[in-house]
């Protein structure tokens, strides 16, 4: 709802020959949980079907190759060949029954990957150097496409899109975005080539635009996605104003749909604003899906930092886009189109990076306030704790998610401390890093008051400035008792700590170099702290059935501390 009206966001749309139920997109996002040759498995299944069943209109499932060259990462999904259409037709059927819209997006690596990942030597518009990161890092100069080689590469698009249309797919999407192939021949700095694709803008569309032509020929039934890169974001890059002729030229091509993006693994100051952490502002491109809205005559997908409610609605309420894209805001919460569209609070992402982080060091995706993210089969079998009182010790992130989760089943009970709910997590935006990416207070400032808004909304009961240490009494009519009291800082440097952070000093450029080490974040996030746990335990004395979880029980990364309060919750008697 939006101002008490009804918002667009979740009224029908149309992506050419396809109706969708609603206008949010679940953008293409590597998971890593197809097998190693590229198969789908019963894990990226039920991946896919959660964020379908949380009720995305069109749910695309990840980037795959139409030629096995240009794979850029392992385990990465199969279309390159008819033996992979089985288990593609089981993935689009899964979807659907959740009644979700499906697509498949078309990337082809090129010169950004290696012959390690994709079996055979990269092929790129032009043979200059890219750096590949894939888990580890190495300069590679990619074969230079003849005329012959760009025909051939056309013409696995096409059969790539019709395999896609046989598997069931609603629509397909090319990728020419964030400097892969088609990216990498519409960026000048990556094309230098002197023949009809180099040169001209023209010429460096045209390897695009005839694969879209190609493919909407093909299979004129499905709906045909376009996602560009409007804007490379660096001196050599591909410039805005040639962004946006791109975008209405492939309008013209048959594109139904042109899903707006910008940046490029070349991007300066960093290839992160392709996928923006929590330092970058929400709705960063949406100005330029306003600007692509504006010479198009087809529906406008807007992406990046659109997960809070309110900018999502706006955005389509407010003209600026026809469908919005949320990618890693449904990893966090596969059920954020339900929840809004039910006014009830949503688990917000942090935008920490933390799933695009690991997953480019060959870990397949996770989530830092998300355990169940690519687990869904381990937590099939959920059954949380029925018909008990719990008493929740700490209201920081653990013992939020913990409340927030228990509470479905029984009465949940949170003592805190302090005045204010958060624990660790009031104190994580200001320090200089969080995870990988350089912190900001607003993110978990958000997190934690939906968190605390959908405990309330289950029934949890919050009692503020209660010390259970000092009056162990006042768990005496709990069943249940769960320590998420996190941990603290040894050598009596809590409050030093805390100062620092307070004052702002933590900010500062000082401060932000020194944290640049690997070596002083280990110390200071974890080898400095202490978990409370046995502490507190001891201090309450007999209590029945006691639970330690998060940094209370071991001093670590969030990431293990929520996934241990996830496991609390859900799958208790797995302990």
């Amino acid at each position: 709802m939006a101002g008490g009206v009804p918002s667009k966001l979740f009224g029908a749309g149309r992506i050419g020959p396809v109706e969708v139920r609603n206008r949010v997109v679940m953008p293409p996002m590597t998971t890593r949980l197809a097998d190693a040759e590229g198969y789908v498995t019963d894990a990226m299944i039920a991946y896919f079907r959660a964020r379908a069943a949380g009720g995305a209109g069109l749910v695309t499932v990840e980037m795959a190759s139409p030629e096995k060259v240009g794979r850029h990462r392992g385990r990465e999904l199969g279309i390159y060949d008819d033996r992979f259409l089985p288990g593609l037709k089981r993935l689009v059927e899964a979807i659907h029954a959740a009644g979700a819209k499906a697509s498949i997006q078309l990337g082809h690596g090129g010169g950004h990957t290696r012959a390690d990942i994709c079996g055979e030597p990269p092929i790129a518009p032009s043979a200059i150097p890219h750096f590949v990161f894939e888990v580890t890092g190495a300069t590679i100069v990619p074969l230079e496409m003849t005329k012959e080689r760009i025909a051939e590469s056309t013409r696995a698009f096409i059969a790539a899109a019709v395999r896609a249309h046989q598997a069931g797919f609603d629509c397909v999407e090319v990728h020419a975005a964030h400097g892969y192939l088609l990216s990498q021949f519409l960026c000048p700095e990556e094309n230098r080539r002197t023949d009809e694709y180099g040169g001209s803008l023209e010429n460096r569309a045209r390897f695009a635009l005839e694969i879209t032509r190609g493919i909407k020929r093909a299979v004129p039934d499905t709906g045909v996605i376009f996602r560009l890169s409007v804007d490379d974001l660096f001196p050599a890059g591909m410039p805005l104003n040639e962004g946006l002729q791109v975008t209405q030229w492939a309008e013209e091509a048959g594109a139904d749909a042109i899903h707006v993006s910008a940046g490029h693994y070349r991007s300066v100051p960093s290839a992160q604003v392709m996928t923006p952490p929590m330092a970058y502002p929400d709705a960063l491109f949406l100005d330029y899906a306003a600007q692509v809205k504006a010479v198009v005559g087809v529906p406008v997908i807007a992406v990046g930092r659109l997960g809070d409610p309110a900018v999502a609605m706006s955005a389509v309420d407010d003209g600026n886009a026809d469908f919005v894209a949320l990618g890693r805001t449904l990893i966090a919460d596969p059920e954020w189109v339900n929840k809004v569209a039910a006014g009830s609070a949503i688990r917000p992402c942090l935008a920490c990076n933390t799933c695009v982080n690991e997953m480019r060091e060959g870990a397949p995706l996770g989530c830092v306030v998300n355990a169940t993210a690519a687990h869904e089969l381990e937590f099939a079998a959920a059954a949380p704790i029925a018909g008990e009182r719990i008493a929740v010790i700490g209201a920081g992130p653990a013992g939020l998610t913990y409340a927030h989760l228990a509470a479905t089943a029984s009465k949940v009970v949170v003592f805190e401390r302090e005045a204010a709910v958060g624990g660790a997590f009031r104190y994580a935006g200001k320090a200089p890093i969080f995870q990988e990416v350089e912190a900001n207070e607003r993110s978990f400032a958000r997190y934690v008051e939906q968190m605390e808004r959908g405990c309330r909304e289950r029934g949890v009961e919050f009692r503020l400035n209660a010390d259970v240490e000092r009056d162990p009494s006042l768990l005496d009519s709990f069943d249940r008792v769960v320590i998420a009291t996190g941990a603290r800082y040894r050598f009596g440097l809590g409050g030093l700590v805390l100062w620092l952070l307070d004052s702002g000093l933590g900010r500062t450029r000082m401060v932000k170099r020194g944290f640049a080490s690997s070596g002083l974040r280990d110390w200071f996030y974890y080898r400095a702290r202490e978990a409370t746990g046995d502490a507190v335990r001891s201090r309450l004395g007999a209590r029945g059935e006691l639970v330690v979880i998060g940094d209370a029980a071991h001093a670590g990364k969030s990431k293990e501390a929520s996934a241990q309060a996830f496991r609390a919750a859900l799958l208790p008697t797995a302990r």
